[in-house]
């Protein structure tokens, strides 16, 4: 009998283990191996007037507040652009990178991006919750994570469907990247 009582223990220990994984659970949401990591030779400003670079994000961009995307500013765009794409990412979730938002065929004479709205024309992913758009950060309590916010302007506009992967994008992406930057924010609870 007591066989079964640690065996039970250990069985729900698991379980709570693979629950809290990613960023409020959720499978899809670590990065493939076979992703290719995107890099670029102009800089895109980011920043957002909701959150310095590296500081706190407001509770309302969370899963414990409205759950809407913050505004973004995007400067220094270059010319000839097809498209802007934007990916938002915690690198600190237990289960690996898990991401938060995708969303590609962004104009790329958009200089901010409203709170809570897609671009007009824009199409967005899946994430790592599951579900279509945004999810804002989610961590499991304990240490604050990082949120990575990278814009990525290409010479191609993905042709991707609605629901698209992550993965996906980055992988239409590869050897398109013509500029890209990044906003860090954090949350933690």
């Amino acid at each position: 009998m007591r066989h079964h009582g640690r065996l039970r223990a250990g069985i729900l220990g698991a379980l709570l283990v693979l629950c809290s994984a990613g960023c409020g659970g959720g499978g899809g949401g670590a990065a493939s191996s076979s992703t290719p990591e995107l890099r670029a030779s102009s800089k895109i400003g980011v920043s957002s007037p909701a959150f310095a670079d590296d500081g706190t994000i407001p509770r309302r961009y969370t899963c414990d507040g409205e759950n809407v995307s913050p505004p973004l500013d995007l400067s220094g765009v270059p010319q000839g652009a097809a498209g802007l794409v934007v990916l938002v990412e915690d690198p600190d979730a237990p289960g690996g990178t898990f991401v938060h938002w995708t969303v590609w065929g962004i104009d790329p004479h958009e200089t901010a991006l409203a709170a809570g709205a897609v671009p007009r024309g824009a199409v967005q992913g899946r994430n790592g919750f599951g579900k279509l758009g945004y999810g804002g950060p989610c961590p499991p309590e304990g240490k604050a994570h990082h949120y990575v916010f990278s814009v990525f302007a290409a010479d191609v506009k993905p042709t991707l469907p609605e629901g698209a992967a992550a993965g996906d994008v980055k992988r239409a992406l590869a050897g398109h990247v013509t500029a890209s930057g990044t906003l860090v924010g954090r949350y933690g609870r």
